[in-house]
């Protein structure tokens, strides 16, 4: 079956003749491109281009479908642009993935500001890890992964499109105020799923030691009651602890940030309930 993603792509290199535009114009990455060119031949069973020298061609087949390609996203474009200005944004179904620190802070405000101005969108939402989010995005189970992550950490495929909504620090959790990670060298840590461990030892490696795991949750109320109950100490980002705060624990900022941004994709525009959720997740953003 011919994807539209593939027709795309294959419309997008035969309007510039090249690779590397064709993926400047998509954000894409160039071995992104070849790929889909790839799923394509391997769908319609036909060599769709050709090498020549360092760059590509398309073969007579190649400028056949790209034809008829930019022939269907055209018509499709203007049927989804008559159906946005006909329905407007009286309606309209939008599903949301998130980690539960994002869904019990940002997402709350964002749906305020939503049903006020559109209250005929509705949010289906789903806590998700941020890359069980973005399988989902990729698999087409969700409209908008809201993910995290370091501000200098690449991004693994390049088909997503991030919408920054702000930063998040990362703070040491502890009974101590004004603690450090240097005063717990040996002291038992509260580590959660594999990826948040990951992080945790990332973290304390940067101080000079491996932590040593004695506890396990991924709550952040039970985290922060183990904590208060002096059976460690642990890391929470600023979401997490604002989302519930314990009394009997001090937060310690660490100079570490996470940048918290809204995944969606395919090629904008993004449909008009998606376009419209974004903004309002913009805007609660802005106010906390």
């Amino acid at each position: 079956m011919l994807s539209l993603i593939h027709l795309k792509v294959l419309a997008t290199v035969a309007r510039h003749g090249s690779v590397t535009q064709a993926a400047r114009e998509l954000h894409y990455s160039q071995p992104s491109v070849s790929h889909h060119l790839s799923r394509l031949e391997a769908a319609t069973g036909v060599r769709l281009v050709q090498r020549v020298g360092r760059g590509m061609r398309l073969t007579p087949e190649g400028r056949l479908l790209a034809g008829r390609a930019a022939e269907i996203l055209g018509r499709l474009d203007a049927a989804t642009n008559e159906l946005a200005a006909q329905v407007g944004l009286q309606s309209g179904r939008v599903r949301v993935a998130a980690n539960a620190s994002v869904l019990s802070t940002l997402v709350p405000e964002a749906v305020a500001t939503l049903s006020q101005a559109h209250p005929g969108i509705e949010l289906s939402l789903v806590e998700r890890h941020p890359n069980e989010s973005l399988q989902m995005l990729r698999h087409g189970e969700i409209d908008v992964a809201l993910v995290f992550r370091h501000v200098d950490a690449p991004l693994e495929d390049q088909e997503f499109r991030l919408l920054p909504l702000g930063e998040d620090p990362l703070y040491l959790i502890s009974r101590q105020p004004g603690d450090s990670l240097e005063n717990h060298r040996e002291s038992p840590w509260i580590g959660g799923c594999e990826r948040c461990q990951a992080e945790l030892f990332a973290v304390c490696r940067r101080a000079g030691f491996t932590p040593r795991i004695g506890s396990l949750s991924d709550d952040m109320v039970v985290v922060q009651s183990l904590v208060a109950a002096g059976l460690g100490v642990t890391t929470l980002p600023g979401l997490a602890l604002r989302a519930h705060r314990r009394s009997g624990v001090h937060a310690t900022e660490l100079g570490l940030r996470r940048q918290i941004c809204a995944a969606t994709y395919g090629e904008p525009p993004d449909p008009p309930a998606v376009a419209a959720v974004l903004a309002a997740l913009t805007a609660a953003a802005e106010e906390g």
